[in-house]
């Protein structure tokens, strides 16, 4: 069963289907999380949207105590892109403290967006 969520599409909010209880960890993500949350950014080489999102969501991180970013290479963690479903780049996932996707996005997100996403794993 899919419970409601928010998230954003090509600048879009809209509602899709929460993961279940997919979990990621340091290890698999070739970064450190977060202590409160962590902004996990799938992209490629020669997507420009890719480097907009990254740019976001440093912003955003810089603003909230206990928030990190990780960037991973879809082309290089072919895995971890099937594994998760990932479609397109760049894709966003809003991890909570534990690790746990709370927000699932694709597109270059807004500002204001990301923040609101945070609302809920912080």
């Amino acid at each position: 069963m899919l419970v409601p969520r928010i998230g954003w599409a090509n600048g879009r909010v809209l509602v899709r289907g929460r993961g279940d209880g997919e979990r990621l960890g340091a290890a698999e993500l070739g970064g450190e999380l977060g202590e409160r949350a962590t902004l996990v950014q799938f992209s490629s080489a020669f997507c420009a949207p890719c480097r907009a999102t990254r740019r976001v969501l440093g912003e955003v991180a810089a603003m909230v105590a206990g928030v990190n970013c990780v960037d991973v290479d879809a082309e290089a963690r072919l895995d971890l892109v099937r594994e998760l479903g990932i479609r397109k780049t760049p894709t966003v996932l809003v991890l909570d403290a534990d690790g746990r996707v709370v927000r699932r996005a694709a597109g270059l997100p807004r500002k204001a967006d990301v923040i609101a996403a945070l609302g809920e794993a912080v």
